[in-house]
């Protein structure tokens, strides 16, 4: 594929006001929409800058999390619109989670809370969210006085275990994968899956907010995500957190369409995944703006790591590959995603002005409880793969780099959602048009996987401008990145995540071994 070299104009001082201005009229309104307006408080001091930005991560890895800091005063205002050329969200429920507020940025506004690090916090006796979706057609679920619960679909297979005494549940894909999750009182948690990373997830606070750092293990390496979590509808979930924000000047240039389409050499056409999945993708001739090159970034990434679980975790295909025709991810869906991360740019700069001020970011508005009550409609990409029901409740496969829209709106305390399936692979998936039924826990990481996707997009996004037909950004973009407050302080990276991960995987027969023989109906039955 041939490249197009663009003017390094952009790197001139008139460009970067003309980019800087596009960015604050454009994204405004997105901003001031999303949060509360804070309470005034004193000045506090910048957060200090991180000493290096973490390196690039390749489509298919995951990294520490890139960015830059927020920059000067003439980037979007967190609470003052000035246009409504972004699309806007409303704010999230008023007894849902607490408001922004302006803290100190200082190693003494770390206040003790409920939720602290530690490893020997006792199990959670509660099963895991697939608990919550009814049993699908032909199913059995048995639930024993001690807490123990089973089901089995039509064939008498189990597809989701959960043992009390452990806090350990189980979970047999459709597609022959496994996942092993041990969730703690204090909301930590182990999670193993074959042929996929496995993580650990540690608590801490902030500011009196509870936080996670998950320390993933894959492939000899490790790497973090932090995450805020807080109580919604009954549940407990985890909402993405970047380690770092960007410059400002550098969410205008991702944000907003670049001078002239760029027509992009990807590299990825020799590999094995790409030749296997292309009746199902293919990458666009050329990027008329950032959010359709991060878009293709995702899904290459997806289909990389889905092609991996299959020769290393034993998970089935879904559907035979297919030769000639149109892929089945179609320019439509595609621009239907690019839409969703351009959203996500603009929330993800309001957070970074945000972390400048010394302001705790709402939960809430970074998460699904903003895209549940906005009144507007919501694409997601499936990061890993997952069971889900349709309309006549029966089950089908959703795997990585499959596209759902969420439209209707949801009961207030529904803890499940109604989404329809944008794009899949066919045979054993979910069917394209379909009515799927997904719990909030699965929304959630949906969305957590978006938004960790076109963090490391941008980060490679921003190696590679000025480079292989990629434009310039300007230079206000450039510059170190500029940590968030609750990363600054989090735990390390837990040493023994490899370990414990290891050993849970190891239990995990001999749990699933415990709650069948329970679960088992009385001899003569």
């Amino acid at each position: 594929m041939s490249t197009t070299i663009l003017s390094t104009s952009l790197k001139n001082s008139s460009s970067a006001l003309i980019l800087t201005a596009l960015l604050s009229v454009g994204m405004s309104a997105y901003a001031a929409s999303t949060n509360p307006k804070p309470a005034p408080a004193k000045p506090a001091p910048a957060a200090k800058p991180a000493a290096k930005p973490a390196a690039a991560g390749k489509p298919g890895t995951s990294s520490t999390g890139a960015a830059a800091a927020p920059g000067p005063s003439s980037a979007p205002s967190a609470n003052h619109a000035t246009a409504n050329s972004v699309p806007t969200a409303n704010r999230p429920a008023a007894n849902s989670v607490p408001a922004a507020t302006t803290h100190p940025a200082t190693a003494g506004s770390v206040r003790e809370s409920a939720v602290q690090q530690r490893t020997n916090a006792p199990v959670s006796r509660v099963p895991s969210p697939a608990f919550q979706r009814p049993v699908p057609n032909g199913g059995r679920e048995v639930v024993r006085p001690n807490g123990n619960a089973m089901r089995t679909r039509a064939d008498g297979r189990p597809a989701d275990i959960h043992n009390t005494a452990r806090g350990m549940d189980i979970h047999h894909g459709l597609n022959g994968g496994s996942r092993v999750r041990v969730e703690r009182a204090d909301h930590g948690r182990t999670v193993f899956e074959r042929g996929r990373p496995g993580y650990v997830q540690r608590p801490y606070a902030f500011h009196g907010h509870d936080f996670a750092r998950r320390t993933y293990f894959y492939h000899g390496r490790e790497y973090s995500h932090f995450y805020h979590g807080y109580p919604y509808r009954g549940m407990y979930i985890n909402v993405y957190a970047p380690a770092f924000y960007y410059h400002r000047a550098y969410y205008g240039w991702a944000y907003n369409p670049w001078a002239v389409p760029v027509a992009y050499q990807w590299g990825f056409a020799v590999n094995p995944w790409y030749g296997h999945y292309g009746y199902y993708f293919a990458p666009a001739p050329v990027y008329p703006t950032a959010s359709l090159w991060l878009t293709d970034y995702m899904i290459s990434a997806d289909l990389q790591q889905a092609y991996a679980a299959h020769a290393e975790g034993g998970e089935a295909e879904a559907a035979a590959s297919v030769a000639g025709g149109a892929p089945l991810l179609s320019p439509d869906v595609k621009q239907q995603i690019a839409d969703e991360v351009r959203n996500q740019l603009a929330l993800e700069n309001q957070e970074a002005q945000q972390n400048a001020a010394q302001q705790d970011i709402n939960p809430g508005s970074s998460g699904i409880d903003r895209m549940l009550n906005d009144g507007k409609s919501h694409v997601y990409v499936v990061g890993s793969s997952l069971d889900a029901e349709d309309a006549a409740k029966n089950e089908c496969v959703l795997s990585d780099g499959d596209v759902l829209s969420l439209q209707a709106p949801t009961p207030a305390d529904a803890t499940t959602v109604n989404m329809v399936v944008l794009a899949s692979k066919g045979g054993r998936e979910c069917q394209i048009h379909a009515k799927v039924m997904v719990t909030l826990d699965d929304l959630q990481e949906m969305q957590n996987h978006m938004r960790e996707s076109v963090d490391k997009g941008l980060q490679e996004l921003q190696a590679k401008q000025g480079k292989d037909g990629i434009p310039s950004a300007p230079a206000a973009a450039e510059g170190q990145p500029t940590q968030a407050q609750y990363a600054a302080i989090a735990p390390p990276e837990d040493p023994n995540a490899a370990a414990e991960i290891q050993q849970q995987a190891q239990q995990a027969d001999q749990a699933e071994k415990e709650v069948t023989a329970d679960s088992a109906p009385p001899v003569g039955q």
